[in-house]
């Protein structure tokens, strides 16, 4: 039998829909027809799996994007501006009978809130992932595991038919809106290679009080497990061993934060498809990550190959 030849590196099938950002001061909206002026408003690629799959791209994988949007405003915009970065578009599903989710996102002073309509984020189904399409690739990256409710009841049959087709397998959970922090979650990580969660989102699905102590705990459900802590760098921990504190990048002035905890999960990724160990891909992600704040939006900062492995060489 042949070698396997993949000819993509990393397939995300994830959300695919624009933000759309507003700042300023203060921008709260006040009810009652008053009318508030904001300081900027950008049309941005949004939704994580897309800021993954640019981060990704960024770095030098051969990508693609399998999701839904619809035939619409929207649905172009994201089509053509990941294209622009290099993602390849072909799984993306146009449904002309759907509505392009989007994310309104208000921030002010290093903080943020989000409205999301979700549209097309919950109809990617298991059914429009095919074997020959997991076959073509090296590993198998989902986002938003807790807004694709299509997909998540059959990830764990899809995730186990990646892995018998060659594939590796990763999950960003992102946060849980309904705050239930489960929704087979748990049952999906003995299928899972890598888990990126926040450190917020790794304590509130383990009920543990600390980054460290939750990262050990799902580390015991079988993945890696790389846990984002923003400014303070990541922990990573595998089965059956204690926790390792990988530490942030300096030096930068964030600008945005948009999408950092995704272009984290690109960095990683990436060093792990390259055959790097674990410390220096985390490492490589906390670069991804905080290089990502330097520019507002989620991938108008996301950095090469080059750029980000300098950042982390000036950790050394």
């Amino acid at each position: 039998m042949p070698p396997r030849q993949p000819r993509i590196d990393l397939l995300v099938l994830g959300d695919c829909n624009p933000d759309l950002i507003l700042a300023a001061e203060d921008v709260e909206p006040r009810f009652g027809q008053a009318e508030r002026l904001v300081e900027k408003a950008e049309l941005t690629i949004g939704g994580s799996g897309s800021i993954v799959a640019c981060g990704a791209a960024r770095l030098g994988l051969r990508t693609a994007l399998a999701g839904i949007v619809g035939d619409d405003l929207f649905g172009r915009f994201m089509l053509q501006a990941l294209a622009d970065r290099g993602v390849e578009t072909e799984a993306v599903v146009v449904d002309s009978s759907a509505r392009t989710g989007i994310t309104v996102i208000l921030e002010r002073h290093g903080d943020r809130a989000m409205l999301t309509f979700p549209g097309t984020i919950g109809s990617l189904t298991a059914g429009a992932v095919s074997y020959q399409l997991l076959q073509s690739t090296r590993h198998v990256h989902v986002s938003s595991f807790f807004l694709q409710t299509g997909l998540a009841p059959a990830l764990p049959e899809l995730f186990a038919l990646a892995r018998r087709a060659g594939a590796s397998t990763s999950i960003d959970p992102n946060w849980d809106p309904a705050e239930r922090w489960d929704g087979g979650l748990l049952a999906l990580l003995p299928h899972t290679d890598v888990f990126l969660p926040n450190g917020e989102e790794a304590m509130r699905i383990t009920q543990r009080g600390d980054p460290c102590s939750a990262a050990r705990a799902l580390a015991e459900y079988g993945p890696l497990v790389a846990v984002k802590l923003g400014s303070d760098g990541a922990v990573a921990a595998r089965p059956g061993g204690d926790s390792t504190r990988v530490a942030p990048v300096g030096g930068v002035d964030p600008v945005d934060a948009i999408g950092a905890g995704d272009s984290f999960d690109a960095g990683v990724l990436a060093g792990l498809l390259s055959g790097e160990g674990v410390e220096q891909a985390v490492s490589l992600g906390c670069a991804c990550g905080a290089l990502s704040t330097q520019a507002a939006g989620g991938t108008a900062g996301q950095p090469t190959l080059s750029e980000a492995l300098a950042a982390r060489e000036a950790l050394a």
